[in-house]
């Protein structure tokens, strides 16, 4: 079969969504070889070399011929689907069947090499639907529990691990891509792949794809399977889609969604899990009530400015705006330390549960407390200075212990975050949905509630804004042109209306188009690149 299309017709790889780049699988103007190749192409560019994002750690090393059987099978069978043949990129916390040849190790060597006894539920559910993935995304080392949480002088930054580097902003040079799912919000938001898995359990999907101009869905925990993620918390944890547009995000959650009787809390999901991509409504805002809990909104004013305007279009598209329509609890939820508590217990309990659960690691790392060992002998090889010493919160959480304080703050996680957090505004302002800032401290009640979040693109810092921190060594956290987003939140296993809210207001702002990453950031290699080398 000869695979022609003009370049007119082939999609720009920066932009191409999951859909476009079906259509011209079942067209025949490329195949997936075609398509694992050039995006091989497009991070040996940027990842390395060039502007050096350190989005992907590694790549798969048998992607090419999974492809061609995929190829073969569409040729003779016919496809599986819409993920048929479409190269994905996991968070390198996601496992993948060892045989495959990569890697997962939370961007840490003291897993290099380890063997792992399946994939990920969520990995095989997209592997099943004929998805490819070609590489494992960089991430903060132990998806930021190594150190104090988002530190970035004298502590391990976030973005940074050992196997991968620091990940890197593609919207302005040496500038932070926000994390844990660093690699993942960058590799979509320059087409590295055609989408992404992220995880989160504390802003660790939402963030970084505020961040860097693409749309993430946090999912209610128990939506999705955590069996065969490396943890933080059985709490808070879960994975979940990162893409250029709701659209892929909410067809990545389709193939993802359902139960698995390895994770016990996915058996209790309320029936059967609704087709998302019905959710794809433009006029879904019409007759929806949204709160804006303004208390949240701190310190931000040009990400607040933006966010005001917004509110005209929401008004526009038929929403009514609740403003403000404040958390009963807002000052006692932004200051509890019971998070903090829950997440140093969980994260050995659970840390210690997915290692034991490992067929070999050949470093013998098989405890939180081997973990620690491992590390002080192998201080000089680890993170460059000045934070190669830190293991502050493995410490910490070594320590912890499951007690009658640690119940406790569970508790108050639920009811600060659940029955007087969001359920409370919902119900006390008739909403049916919240929305601020992405960079507001939004995630912290939809971490501890365990509730879905939805990020999508909001706007861009201006171009004369201050770069800081004005520190040699540091990341920029604010630079010209970093992007920023707005987030939906909703209760417990309501993404079906959120993700029709959120693809709304996609559809009438496009803000994502409106900026690119700085020219150097940019892959060149196109299909069309490809296909000419036959």
């Amino acid at each position: 079969m000869a695979f022609k299309a003009s370049s007119a017709a082939l999609p720009d790889l920066y932009e191409a969504s999951i859909v476009d780049l079906q259509d011209g699988l079942v067209k025949g103007h490329y195949t997936s070889v075609q398509l694992v190749k050039a995006y091989f192409d497009r991070i040996e560019e940027v990842n390395l070399k060039g502007p050096a994002l350190h989005a992907v750690i590694e790549t798969n090393p048998i992607a090419l011929s999974q492809a061609a059987a995929l190829d073969d099978e569409r040729k003779d069978k016919g496809g599986r689907g819409p993920l048929h043949g479409i190269p994905l990129l996991l968070k390198d916390n996601i496992a993948t069947l060892h045989e495959e040849g990569m890697n997962t190790t939370a961007g840490s060597c003291a897993l290099l090499g380890s063997v792992v006894p399946r994939d990920a539920f969520a990995a095989a559910k997209l592997r099943g639907a004929g998805a490819i993935f070609i590489g494992k995304a960089n991430l903060s080392e132990w998806s930021g529990m190594r150190a104090a949480w988002g530190q970035l002088k004298g502590q391990v930054p976030n973005g940074l691990s050992e196997r991968g580097g620091q990940s890197l902003s593609p919207y302005y040079p040496n500038a932070h891509p926000s994390s844990s799912s660093s690699g993942s919000g960058v590799a979509t938001a320059i087409g590295l792949a055609a989408g992404s898995l992220g995880s989160e359990t504390h802003g660790s999907i939402v963030s970084p794809s505020s961040k860097n101009n693409i749309v993430g869905i946090k999912p209610t925990v128990g939506l999705v399977s955590r069996s065969g993620v490396i943890p933080i918390s059985s709490h808070q944890d879960t994975p979940g889609p990162m893409c250029r547009s709701v659209t892929d995000a909410a067809l990545l959650l389709n193939f993802m969604a359902g139960p698995d009787p390895r994770d016990e809390v996915t058996l209790h999901q309320p029936g059967i899990v609704p087709d998302y991509m019905k959710a794809l409504d433009k006029n879904a805002l019409k007759g929806a009530r949204l709160g804006v809990p303004r208390s949240f909104i701190r310190d931000i004013k040009i990400i607040e400015e933006a966010f005001n305007s917004s509110l005209d279009v929401f008004r526009a598209l038929g929403a009514e705006i609740v403003d403000p329509a404040d958390f009963p609890d807002v000052e006692e939820l932004l200051t509890s330390k019971a998070e903090k508590r829950v997440l140093d217990v969980d994260f050995k309990v659970d840390l210690n549960k997915y290692l034991s659960e490992l067929v070999h690691v050949p470093t013998g790392v098989k405890t939180l407390a081997g973990l620690l060992e491992y590390n002080k002998k192998r201080a000089d090889l680890n993170l460059p200075p000045p934070f190669y010493k830190d293991q502050s919160q493995f410490i910490q959480s070594e320590a912890a212990q499951v007690d009658d304080a640690y119940l406790a703050a569970l508790a108050e996680d639920f009811d600060l975050g659940r029955t007087r957090g969001i359920d409370a505004t919902l119900a006390q302002f008739n909403l049916d949905a919240i929305i601020l800032p992405t960079d507001a401290p939004v995630w912290k009640p939809a971490a501890i509630a365990g509730y879905p979040l939805i990020s999508v693109p909001l706007g861009f810092q201006p171009d004369d804004v201050e770069l800081l921190p004005t520190t040699p060594f540091s990341v920029y956290t604010q630079a010209p042109g970093l992007p920023f987003g707005i987030a939906f939140m909703g209760t417990a296993y309501s993404e079906f209306k959120l993700i029709g809210y959120a693809y709304a207001f996609e559809q009438a702002t496009h803000v994502r188009l409106q900026r690119r990453a700085y020219d150097a950031a940019i892959p060149r290699t196109q299909l069309t690149d490809i296909i000419s080398q036959l």
